[in-house]
């Protein structure tokens, strides 16, 4: 039996088919990390675990006989998931009367992996320590200005280019803010005809998300090349069968993902 038990399940191949297919097209209009993140595999299912380097520090040391890597860390892939139900009479009605099944709690399970998958991004979870882009040790800070005043935000981003200017920094750089700061971008700016979100989208050259995740007030740009950072994909999101319960059947969306921030300084956070 596959790791997705998929065989246990009185699913058609066409009905799995409808499944993924709802899945991958409401995990890609939900997602935001994997909008600017490079992607690192898929490495499939057993890949459980996989090295982050710290580029600034990486180094191999050799001391008496003994060689080490210095700046590397081995940490666990984890798991993120969400599941749902299909309810045991209608799965029969489709089979008699040939009824459409109603996907939409399939749906709700994808757009809840998106959410805790850019959570995980965002803003990494101190319990098991891993770090987001917004909680990761070593990263710039710059405190932001109030962004629904002037050209505030215009100026704060510049700032922060600046600051990966004179670190050494080039590359693409990508801005993620919450959906209020985005609201506040939507203004003329006077004398120049343009919102302010559209000159930052200039100088970003398009590259400016949104993502409810982040909250009220936050805002990360980042300099996305993989030699900076990237997403470990194990499992890409997928949908497995777990059991026949009240006659009814359980599934789980999952994925296995993890973030690697190579070069901490390629990071900048307004707070």
């Amino acid at each position: 039996m596959s790791y997705l038990s998929r065989e246990a399940a009185p699913l058609s191949s066409e009905l799995w088919d409808q499944i993924d297919a709802s899945i991958v097209n409401t995990a890609r209009k939900a997602l935001t990390g994997r909008k600017f993140l490079h992607i690192f595999g898929p490495l499939g299912i057993g890949a459980e675990s996989i090295s982050i380097d710290d580029s600034d520090t990486l180094d191999e040391i050799s001391d008496n006989g003994l060689i080490t890597t210095k700046g590397r860390k081995y940490v666990e892939i984890p798991t993120v998931y969400d599941d749902f139900t299909l309810l045991a009479k209608d799965l029969e009605s489709s089979k008699k009367y040939g009824y459409p099944i109603d996907l939409s709690k399939a749906a709700y399970s994808a757009e809840a992996c998106a959410r805790k998958e850019d959570n995980l991004i965002f803003f990494g979870n101190a319990t098991y320590g891993y770090e987001g882009l917004l909680t990761a040790s070593g990263i710039n800070k710059i405190k932001k200005s109030d962004w629904a005043t002037g050209e505030n935000a215009f100026a704060d981003i510049v700032s922060a280019l600046e600051l990966f200017t004179v670190n050494g920094i080039y590359g693409t750089y990508a801005l993620t803010v919450s959906p209020d700061l985005y609201m506040q971008l939507q203004r003329i700016q006077p004398g120049t005809g343009l919102l302010e979100y559209e000159r930052i989208s200039k100088i970003l050259n398009g590259n400016v998300f949104v993502s409810s995740v982040l909250g009220i007030g936050k805002a990360v740009l980042v300099c996305s090349d993989s030699r900076n950072m990237d997403l470990v994909v194990g499992q890409d999101m997928a949908t497995a069968y777990l059991e026949q319960k009240d006659l009814n059947h359980s599934f789980r969306v999952l994925e296995s993902i993890l973030l690697r921030i190579k070069r901490k300084q390629a990071v900048t956070v307004f707070e």
